[in-house]
């Protein structure tokens, strides 16, 4: 069954009980608000880790930076769909012998030349290409969002982050998120020193 971003949207608001739109562009409280955070929330749920349905890989071709001080002179660019790269490896796979690496904007800057396959999170904006568990994730998200600002009711917020918590551990337990092991290092949540999700 096809799913829309109103569908998403009319989940999050039935998280907080209250009343479907018909449209992110109906001009009433509830869809502004979740119009303003869609974007921001889905593109922010997607990056904080490595969920398994949104990982692509691309060879690129890359470049000597021709600096000559003997690390990280390769310099590759990011695929535009690119919301973060996964750690380098030699042989591109998530269980190769990783590869030092720096990222700068859309660039980055390894020790070895290319082509090189770079595996990231991709910014995935149909509904349809996200894993169910995704779905949950991002609708909790969104009802922490606009939980205050459209109940003023500050229980709406913790049953929203109640669902929110429910919605990441079932995915976590379904392995829809790629972490530790010979999959990747522990994600970018610990990566920024958020051990919370470390099992």
């Amino acid at each position: 069954m096809a799913i829309t971003p109103l569908d998403i949207a009319n989940m999050a608001l039935g998280v907080l009980d209250e009343a479907p739109i018909d449209s992110l562009d109906q001009d009433v409280k509830a869809a502004r608000l979740l119009n303003l955070h869609f974007d921001l929330t889905r593109e922010a749920e997607l990056t904080k880790h490595a969920w398994v349905f949104a990982i692509l890989a691309a060879s690129v071709a890359g470049a000597d930076t021709g600096s000559g001080a003997g690390t990280l002179n390769f310099v590759y660019e990011l695929p535009v769909d690119c919301l973060r790269p996964l750690p380098l490896t030699h042989n591109g796979e998530p269980d190769g012998v990783p590869i030092s690496w720096r990222q700068e904007a859309g660039l980055i800057y390894c020790d070895q030349p290319g082509p090189r396959l770079i595996r990231y999170i991709a910014n995935l904006t149909d509904p349809n290409d996200w894993d169910a568990l995704f779905s949950e994730v991002l609708v909790a998200a969104l009802a922490i969002k606009i939980a205050h600002p459209l109940t003023h009711k500050t229980g709406m917020i913790d049953i929203a982050r109640g669902a929110y918590d429910r919605a990441l551990d079932a995915a976590f337990s379904a392995n829809a998120i790629q972490r530790g092991g010979r999959l990747s290092t522990s994600s970018w949540a610990v990566q920024r020193g958020d051990n919370r999700f470390v099992r």
